[in-house]
């Protein structure tokens, strides 16, 4: 057998991505279907900072057991102009009182449930070609009305 690498992970960001009310589309064939928009927000970190525009949404599917199956893609500006956009998708699972309170708006200790992504970032600004490359992984914790997220690149 080949000996591969093990992967590490670096910081890469935080992200603080304001949320609008959910819009609610119903059950759907794989669960309750959701659409809560992206209205803005902050991304810091070393290498990335900027603003997120008031452009794009999570499509959730929230199964039976209340996962919630997070499917986000939206864009951002970075301070010196370059716009990424960011698809970033995972789960958020943990117990049912958890999540209902959480369905509910209400604060909870993130370390009470699980929320966790993989992202991808595109753009055609040459001063940051390199996001095309990155892949990350990311931590979660959500709030009534904005999602807070740790982005570590995979190296």
């Amino acid at each position: 057998m080949i000996k591969l690498p093990e992967p590490t992970l670096s910081p890469l960001c935080h992200f603080e991505v304001m949320l609008a009310a959910p819009m609610e589309m119903g059950m759907g064939p794989g669960g309750r279907r959701r659409i809560i928009p992206i209205i803005g927000g902050r991304v810091t970190g070393e290498r990335l900072q900027g603003t997120i525009l008031n452009l794009g949404a999570d499509w959730q599917t929230v199964y039976a057991d209340s996962t919630a199956f997070l499917d986000t893609r939206y864009a951002m500006q970075t301070d010196d102009g370059a716009i990424i956009e960011i698809r970033n998708l995972g789960l958020r699972h943990g117990p049912p009182a958890v999540m209902a309170a959480l369905a509910r708006g209400e604060s909870v200790d993130p370390a009470s449930y699980s929320m966790r992504t993989h992202a991808r970032f595109e753009t055609g600004d040459p001063r940051y070609d390199w996001v095309n490359r990155v892949l990350a992984v990311g931590v979660g914790a959500r709030e009534a009305s904005a999602v807070h997220l740790n982005l570590y690149e995979i190296l």
